[in-house]
């Protein structure tokens, strides 16, 4: 199976099944002599971890990173980086179904068309468990960024068609969905404590802000920095859609209003995202990243078994809600990981 690995400089390689022994990443290109320690990881594999909140699967991992390689003394050395996260609580008795039944909106489907033989528990390869790989990866990227100050925040602004209509950053740690609208926070909360009690699941949009972004990321043409970015976001397997700046609403603007005048401060306007060209001009690179809802669901629905025979599928497991807050530290890692391949691919023509 090909397409386990991300980036040119900076590589990552996902391994692992949800309900496999483990999951881990290997990650080559990372310079040496960066502090890098276990605890480092602590933090944003907590934020991704399952467990905690009113979305959330009752699957709880302790998702502790263990480094193998690559770090010595507590500096990394220059050679590949492996990291190992062990499957503590799996559970695959209720996927013992799918192993004649596809579910609709989920790539059990795909994968059988694909490969003939996969593994079904959980989710296997498929799961939403291998983006604690990319999290751990991630915390690796943001050590390869720490010289530039970069800062990089993701905000739910949209949960089940409810929208955040203020901006306060400062409440974002006190909402159980990292919505900055206070009021919208409690209406997405119920929302999906009332999805969960029908048995259903639901979408959302999350933005994600990166300030401090030195202007000249980027390759022309194939490798242009907001193309990478929404490939690494797109990776994800719960998201549908990708708006950098204006995004689509630009299509509907004339160029006289879409175009970001430009003075001795900089822009007086981010239409462009801090994209141009592909090449990040300076300004804060603004990404919108929308999340269909969760396939595994409790409802009743009517799919094929392997041989293409109607049927009635009506599974029970431990599957989350939504997406959000859980996939918050995902997108922000992808972004790390982005912005390290392209930092270092800057350097070495510098």
């Amino acid at each position: 199976m090909p397409g386990n690995s991300f980036g040119a400089l900076f590589r990552i390689t996902t391994f692992g099944e949800s309900h496999g022994e483990a999951i881990g990443a290997v990650i080559d290109g990372c310079p040496p002599r960066l502090p890098l320690a276990g605890e480092d990881f602590t933090r944003d594999m907590a934020r991704r971890r399952p467990g905690k909140g009113p979305a959330d699967t009752p699957r709880r991992e302790a998702d502790r990173v263990e480094i193998l390689s690559g770090v010595f003394e507590g500096r990394t050395t220059g050679t590949p980086i492996a990291l190992l996260v062990r499957n503590r609580d799996a559970d695959s008795r209720p996927y013992e179904i799918l192993r004649s039944l596809f579910r609709p909106g989920h790539a059990d489907y795909a994968y059988h068309k694909r490969y003939g033989h996969f593994d079904f528990r959980g989710g296997g390869r498929y799961s939403a468990r291998e983006t604690a790989c990319r999290v751990a990866a991630g915390v690796v990227a943001g050590k390869v960024l720490a010289p530039l100050g970069v800062n990089i925040t993701a905000v739910t602004v949209e949960l089940g068609g409810i929208s955040a209509e203020r901006m306060d950053l400062e409440t974002i740690e006190k909402s159980p969905v990292c919505c900055p609208d206070p009021t919208a926070s409690e209406k997405m909360v119920a929302a999906l404590a009332r999805a969960r009690e029908e048995g259903d699941s639901l979408g959302g949009i999350v933005e994600v802000r990166i300030a401090g972004c030195p202007a000249g990321l980027g390759e022309p043409i194939f490798d242009k920095l907001d193309a990478d970015l929404a490939k690494a976001m797109m990776s994800i397997g719960t998201v549908k859609g990708v708006e950098i700046g204006a995004g689509i609403a630009a299509a509907r603007l004339k160029g006289s209003e879409n175009n970001d005048p430009i003075g001795a401060d900089g822009f007086a306007s981010n239409n462009a995202g801090g994209i141009l060209g592909g090449i990040s001009n300076g300004d804060d690179i603004v990404l919108r990243v929308a999340m269909k809802p969760i396939p595994s669901i409790f409802k009743k629905q009517h799919t094929i078994d392997r041989e293409g025979r109607p049927a009635t599928l009506e599974f029970r497991g431990r599957f989350d809600v939504c997406a959000i807050p859980r996939v918050i530290p995902v997108l922000e890692a992808m972004a790390k990981i982005v912005l390290a391949d392209h930092y270092l691919r800057l350097k070495a023509v510098s």
